[in-house]
C-alpha cells in the first residue's frame, strides 16, 4: 500500500512526539522501560522536591522521585512516589530524609536500618523527615545576627576610635624600639656565647691543671703522719709549758734573774760602780797607770 504524503507527515509527527516524550523523561532521570521497585514516602513538607529528584542510599544513587501527590483527606500529609532499583531491598525500620546542599539542590536519602531479616514490601509507605541543612541552620541564625548588628556597630566605632588614638601609635613605636633593643641584646648574647665557647677550652685546661695540683697536694697530705706530728707538737707544747713554769718560779738562773730583786739591785750597783770607775779612769789616768823612762815613780 502506497502511503500518501499526509500519512507520512502524520507518522513523522507521532514519532517526533514519542522521541520528545522519551527524551524529556530521560532528562528527568525517568525510564519508561525499567523494572524499578515502587515505594511511597510520607512527608509533611516537600519544599524543593520535584519529580526526577534523585534518591540515594549510603551516598549511592538507587532511584528517582517519579511523582508527588498531596493527600487532601489528611492535611500536612504529602506522598512521594519513588522508583528504586529492583535489586534494592529496604529493611524494616528505615526512613527517608529530605536534604539540600549549599546550592539548594534537593535529594532524598534513604537511611537504612540494621534489620537483616525483615524488609519493607513493594508499594509500602516509608516515613520521611526533613533534614535541617546548612542553609536552614543559617536561616535560623539570622534573627540572632540581626540582634548582634547594633552591638557590632558599636564595637566597630570603638575600634575606630581606638585605632585613631595617637597613644596607640606611640605604643607601637615603643614596641618597635623594644624589638630593636631585644634584637641587639640577642646579638650581644650570641657574641658572648661565642666568646665563652672560644675561652671554655682554655679555662678547662687551667681547671685541669689546678685540679692536678690539688690532687698532688692531697696525695702529699695523705702521706703525712698526722698522729706522729700531733705527738711532737704536744711534746713541744709540754716543754714550752715546763719552761714557762720554771721561769715563773725561783728555780734556775733565769727564774732567779726574773723573780729575785736582789740580783737585779746588785747588778745595778755593779754597773754604777763600773761606770764611776771608768769616769775616774778617764779623769785621772795617772792614778792607775805609772810609766817612767828612768824608772822613777811619781808620787
Amino acid at each position: 500500500m502506497k502511503l500518501t504524503k499526509e500519512i507520512q507527515i502524520a507518522l513523522v509527527a507521532i514519532i517526533a512526539l514519542v522521541v520528545l516524550y522519551l527524551g524529556l523523561n530521560f532528562l528527568k532521570g525517568l525510564s519508561l522501560f525499567s523494572s524499578n521497585s515502587t515505594y511511597y514516602l510520607a512527608f509533611e513538607d516537600v519544599s524543593g522536591m520535584s519529580p526526577s529528584s534523585p534518591v540515594y542510599a549510603n551516598g549511592y544513587k538507587v532511584g528517582v522521585v517519579e511523582g508527588i501527590v498531596y493527600d487532601y483527606s489528611r492535611p500536612n500529609h504529602i506522598v512521594a512516589k519513588i522508583g528504586v532499583d529492583k535489586n534494592m531491598r529496604i529493611p524494616v525500620g528505615s526512613h527517608a530524609e529530605l536534604a539540600s546542599d549549599l546550592l539548594g539542590n534537593i535529594k532524598v536519602n534513604l537511611v537504612l536500618s540494621d534489620n537483616p531479616l525483615k524488609f519493607i514490601g513493594l508499594k509500602d509507605t516509608i516515613p520521611g523527615i526533613v533534614e535541617v541543612g546548612m542553609m536552614a541552620k543559617a536561616a535560623e541564625m539570622i534573627p540572632a545576627i540581626e540582634k548582634m548588628m547594633p552591638k557590632l556597630d558599636s564595637i566597630l566605632v570603638s575600634l575606630n576610635t581606638l585605632l585613631g588614638d595617637p597613644a596607640l601609635r606611640n605604643t607601637l613605636h615603643n614596641v618597635d624600639g623594644m624589638t630593636a633593643n631585644l634584637n641587639q641584646t640577642s646579638a650581644d648574647l650570641r657574641r658572648l656565647s661565642a666568646s665563652l665557647g672560644h675561652n671554655v677550652p682554655m679555662m678547662m685546661v687551667k681547671a685541669d691543671s689546678v685540679l692536678g695540683n690539688t690532687q698532688k697536694l692531697t696525695a702529699n697530705l695523705s702521706t703525712v703522719d698526722v698522729a706522729e706530728m700531733t705527738a711532737k707538737v704536744n711534746q713541744t707544747l709540754a716543754n714550752v709549758e715546763e719552761m714557762t713554769r720554771k721561769l715563773n718560779s725561783n728555780e734556775g738562773t733565769l727564774g732567779l734573774l726574773m723573780r729575785d730583786a736582789t740580783l737585779y739591785n746588785n747588778l745595778s750597783a755593779t754597773a754604777a760602780d763600773a761606770d764611776s770607775l771608768l769616769r775616774d779612769l778617764k779623769a785621772h789616768p795617772k792614778r792607775y797607770v805609772h810609766f817612767s823612762v828612768f824608772g822613777k815613780k811619781d808620787k
